[in-house]
Formats: structure tokens, sequence, C-alpha cells
């Protein structure tokens, strides 16, 4: 990986959104950037659509033949970026929530701060879940005592940019959680290792399919799970987490 070129890549994981991935991929095309696909075991007529995709100039994709949730997906989309000389993986989600006109803002602000994580501050519409909302706010107070911080101001959101550099190192030495775990496990961790957190408010709307992979009991059990292995992560890292931050 060349690590002097700013060479972003846009990675998204996808599972089962045949109705709304092929307009997440032509807004990315629109703003002049390549983009990955993480096909995660979706169902033969998702696949069909994502083959259909990447026939075309600047898509690529990956397939992944079990589902592995979305951060297994990311862990193979950033080895993949890797491979293809990336230097940075702009992540965004496959159901349409995010605009994928801010996808220039986000990689702007990437290159001109390169070692630091960009991420998405979401500003919603009426379409958000209540219940969604509310985990939301827990997920970040969590995270705040966790990082000893207010640098993240969101840390599910899945419209983000991570340097490649920082990001290989770390899931090669602490593999983040492989599913909707995984947005705040690798942001958490990440911040722990010193790299830079930088928020830009972006609209985010409730899926444009209508397909959800999040479930309400069994993804907020596992992530408050999270919460409780990052906090004694915390404890034990402690000592240098203060001295940083006083430093």
């Amino acid at each position: 990986m060349n690590t002097t070129a700013f060479r972003p890549v846009v990675v998204i994981p996808v599972f089962d959104h045949e109705h709304a991935v092929g307009a997440m991929v032509d807004g990315v095309l629109a703003v002049g950037q390549a983009c990955l696909l993480v096909d995660d075991g979706s169902r033969p007529s998702c696949a069909a659509v994502l083959q259909d995709l990447a026939r075309r100039e600047g898509v690529h994709l990956v397939r992944l033949e079990v589902n592995q949730g979305k951060g297994g997906a990311m862990l193979a989309g950033f080895r993949e970026a890797g491979r293809m000389g990336a230097s940075h993986v702009l992540q965004i989600d496959a159901d349409g929530q995010h605009d994928t006109a801010d996808i220039p803002r986000f990689l702007a602000a990437s290159e001109a701060e390169p070692g630091a994580v960009i991420t998405g501050a979401p500003c919603y519409d009426e379409s958000v879940p209540k219940g969604r909302l509310y985990g939301r706010y827990l997920t970040h107070v969590w995270v705040w005592i966790n990082t000893l911080s207010l640098d993240i101001r969101d840390s599910m959101c899945g419209f983000r940019v991570y340097p490649l550099d920082q990001v290989l190192p770390l899931i090669d030495a602490e593999p983040p959680g492989r599913r909707m775990d995984f947005d705040p496990d690798i942001l958490v961790r990440l911040h722990w290792r010193g790299v830079p957190v930088r928020n830009i408010v972006t609209p985010v709307r409730y899926p444009s399919d209508g397909v959800s992979h999040f479930d309400l009991w069994r993804d907020n059990v596992r992530i408050s799970r999270l919460h409780a292995r990052l906090f004694f992560g915390m404890l034990w890292r402690l000592p240098r987490l203060l001295r940083r931050k006083w430093a």
C-alpha cells in the first residue's frame, strides 16, 4: 500500500439490498470514485444484481459465500482495498440511508488530515424509528465513557473514512465485532490507539428499500455486551489514556 498518495476506495457491504444498492453505486460513480461491493452471502436475486453492477467500469465485487455480518464484510473490504493499493476506505451503507452527494466532503476532510478517521454525525429526518434513536443515545454515553472524551459524536454511523495504514494493523491484532457491534467497536479501538476522530454532520434517512438488518433486541444486547468489554478494556488502558488526555 502506498502511504504517500491519497487513493480512496468506497466500500459498500451488501446483504440482500438489491433494490437500493444500484442507486448507491450510481451515486458513488457520479462523484468519480471507485466502488468495492462486498456481497455478504446475499440471496441469489441480490447476488445477480451485484454481478451486473460489477460489470460497470470502476465497480469491483468480493463475494463471501456465508453471511458474516456487517463487520465481517467490512473486514473483507479493508483487506481487499489494501490489495487494490488504496490508502483509505470510505464506508457507506447499501440501504440508501446515507447521501452519496456528501462523499466529496468526507474525502476532502480525509485528504486534508489523512491520519484521522472522518465519521458522520447524523442529522435525522422523521423516518428514523424512535427505538433505534434512543438506543443510539445510550451508546453515545458508553462511548464517551470508554474513550474518556467527547471526540466521537456518533459511533454507530456507517458513513466514515478510515486510513488503511491504521486500520489494517488493528484488525489483525484486535479484530473488532463482526456484526452490528462493528461500528462502535472499531472506532473506540482506533481512538484508544491515538487516531484522531473528526465529525461531519450529514443527513441520514431510514433505509430507502425498507430493509434493515438491525434486530432491536438481539443487536442491542450484542452492543451492550460490547460496551461492557470496552469498559474493562478502558480500565486496563486508563493510565495511558489519562496521560494522553492531560498531555
